[in-house]
Parts: C-alpha cells; structure tokens; sequence
C-alpha cells in the first residue's frame, strides 16, 4: 500500500469518523505529517496515532472527504468496485435498462461513497460532474471504470465540472466530451419525452432528483388550473398535462427555460393550448394572482449554499410560501420544495408553518416529500437528505 501522508486530529475530534461521517472540519486537526496539496489520498489518524479512514484532502471548512474507513489500496479496483455498486443499487430500484425512464442518478457523491462525483446518465449519455480536485485528478480513471461498468449502455461521456470545482482550486476544468460521440439530447421518463441540454443547461441538465415528485403531480392535477413556478425545463408541467390538467401555466425568469419548457410540452402534447409558459420574476407574478390556481408548484433553485446565508434563505422561503398560501384558490394544492443542503427538514417544515400563519389561512400537510432512490442517503450522512417537500391543502 502506497504511503500517504497524514492527518492528526485534535483529541476527541474523531467520534465522529467512530461514527462513520464522511466529512472532517478543518476546525478537528491537530497537525499534517507530510506534504499535502489539495486532491491528494490524506490518512486521517486520532490523537493517539490509530488510523481513521482514508480521503481526499481539500481547501476549506471541509479539509477531508472519506473514501473509506479501511486500511486499504485506492486504486483502479477501488473506483470500479465503487461505480459497480452504485450500478447495482440502480438496477435493484428499476432504473437498468427501464423501457419507460432512460434518465436517472448512476453515483449520488457520498450516498454512493463516492464523495465529490456526481454523474448523471441520460439515454446513452453519462454527465460527470467533479466537485473535489482529488476526483477531477481522477477523472480519466473514473471514466474508464465507467465505460466497463456500463459496457454497451454507455454511447458518451460528457464532463462538466466547470462550473463546479472549489473556487479556489488550482486547477482549469473544461466541458467537453471525453468519450464517444454526441448522442440525441431527448430522454424518456416515466413514458414522458424531455430534451436535456447537458452542455449549457443548470446542473447536468435536468433536475431527475424530482422524478417520483413530478409523477405524484400528475395524479393531484386532473380537472386542476395549475402553476409550476421556477419551471426551469418545465417537468412538472407535462406531467400535470398528462394527468388531466385544465390549465397548465410555466413561469420562470430565464428565457431559455421557457423556450425549452415550450419544446419539452410540444414533444409530449403537440398543438395542446392548454399551456401557457412566461419569462417573469416568481414574486412579481405571485402578486397578481388571487383564485386564479388550485394547484402551485415552488420549486425554486437553492435559495442557500452556506450556513451564513440560512436566515435570510429561511425568509426567502417564507416570503414566497406565503405568496401562494394568500393567492391559491380554496381548496387548493401547493407542492413547495426546499433543495438548499444547509436547511434542515425541520427548519423548512417550521418556515411552511410561519407562511401559513403570516398568510391567515387554515393549512393541512398531506405528504412529505423527498428524493428518490437514486439519490440515496448515507445513514451515517445526514447532511446528504438534501431535498425537502411538502404537498399542502390550503382551504
């Protein structure tokens, strides 16, 4: 085993690598033996010299992302034993080779024990996503590892870690193919058609962490005037369509989001004047519409990436729910979501609750709703419980 350097914590710094978290906090270390550059395998040891686990060092409050907490080889076999797992886990939920969804979440970062990868496979196209400087170091191995994995499923590679590398990270990442050919940018979900522009869109592309959430819609929506707000690529807005939607309105502020969730509706329900899609601010357009919905959707982008931004995220949140919770019609239906990691299940359920207060109206929750199983959560990693919902009915 190849010799790595070292990283001693403080004494009583390591209950929680006892435990099984997968982070350490730069505030826990005590001293660094070796020379250590960020990206590289770091052993993490206690206070008494006793090894911990094995991960890459990185720049920040997070100095050190688990791996593994075995005294073991990091190597080729490691990484495809890793990606292979995570392929099995896909298929045990349904997703491998699904004639109805070609779209989902093949490694999930430290749900998958893979923390910092991120990859993403739409219909013969996987989007890999580096967000640690010791996965981007990898890549060509990671790639490799992944085209065995998926053999003949596999028709391209599209890294895209440009925009999601540490900001302070000596290192240039450029988006491109780094294997196999462009392939067609439509995928199939639940029976449903959607482009996905991996290339220039938000995230990989499209949003598949809300995939069981967008076909719940489609069974509150039948006979309903419905608003998707922050439609990006307009998900929710066909499957509304499909499951009986009187009316259907997109909103979001992008212009491309619009004129993608306009292709998106015409590739499922050509000709169909029930939709209608507008590039506007959400607040503004929350202001002017009193009855006119009985069902909302808010799914808006992280409105908080760090712990200093929570409070005034958490009056963003609230400032928005109560928007809905004042405008929709009685007896109506909000789906409102929360993706900001740093705000806690609890904290979003108790800011739903101030909406409802500020809002003078009588609120019921009826689910509470999450990621799906592709986006598997650690038990030992609370932290990765990242997406929040609820459906509420509003009389």
């Amino acid at each position: 085993m190849a010799k790595l350097p070292k990283l001693v914590l403080k004494p009583g710094k390591e209950h929680s690598l006892n435990r099984y978290h997968p982070w350490v906090f730069s505030g826990a270390i005590k001293k660094i033996k070796g020379d250590l550059i960020e990206g590289d395998l770091v052993e993490v040891l206690d206070s008494h010299d006793n090894f911990l686990a094995i991960g890459h060092s990185i720049i920040g409050s997070i100095s050190v992302r688990i791996l593994t907490f075995t005294q073991e080889e990091i190597d080729y076999e490691f990484w495809k034993s890793r990606i292979q797992k995570a392929f099995e886990l896909r298929k045990a939920v349904g997703l491998i080779d699904n004639p109805e969804t070609n779209a989902f979440r093949l490694v999930h970062g430290e749900g998958d024990y893979l923390p910092g990868l991120i990859i993403d496979f739409y219909n013969g196209t996987a989007v890999v996503q580096m967000h640690t400087v010791g996965m981007y170091r990898i890549e060509e191995t990671i790639i490799k590892a992944l085209t065995e994995v998926m053999g003949d499923r596999l028709k391209s590679v599209f890294s895209k870690s440009e925009g999601t590398l540490p900001y302070k990270a000596h290192v240039t990442a450029v988006n491109r193919y780094v294997f196999g050919n462009k392939s067609e940018k439509v995928a199939l979900e639940n029976g449903l058609k959607f482009h996905v522009d991996w290339e220039k869109g938000q995230k990989t592309g499209f949003f598949v962490d809300q995939r069981e959430n967008r076909s719940l819609i489609e069974h509150y929506s039948k006979g309903r005037e419905v608003l998707n707000m922050f439609c990006y690529t307009g998900g929710f807005s066909f499957y509304a369509m499909r499951g009986g939607a009187k009316v259907v309105h997109s909103v979001d502020s992008s212009e491309r989001a619009i004129y993608i969730t306009n292709n998106n509706v015409e590739l499922n329900f050509p000709g169909d004047e029930r939709h209608q899609a507008y590039a506007e601010d959400a607040f503004k357009y929350l202001g002017g519409i009193k009855d006119k919905y009985d069902l909302i959707i808010l799914d808006p982008p992280a409105f908080a990436k760090h712990q200093n931004v929570v409070k005034n995220a958490i009056q963003g949140y609230r400032r928005l729910n109560a928007k809905a919770i004042e405008q929709i019609r009685s007896g109506g239906i909000i789906f409102t979501f929360s993706c900001s990691q740093v705000i806690s299940k609890e904290q979003f359920r108790t800011m739903v609750f101030s909406a409802a207060a500020r809002a003078n109206r009588k609120v019921r929750i009826l689910q509470q709703l999450t990621q799906p199983a592709d986006h598997p959560v650690d038990i030992y990693h609370p932290e990765g419980e990242y997406l929040k919902g609820l459906v509420i009915y509003v009389e």
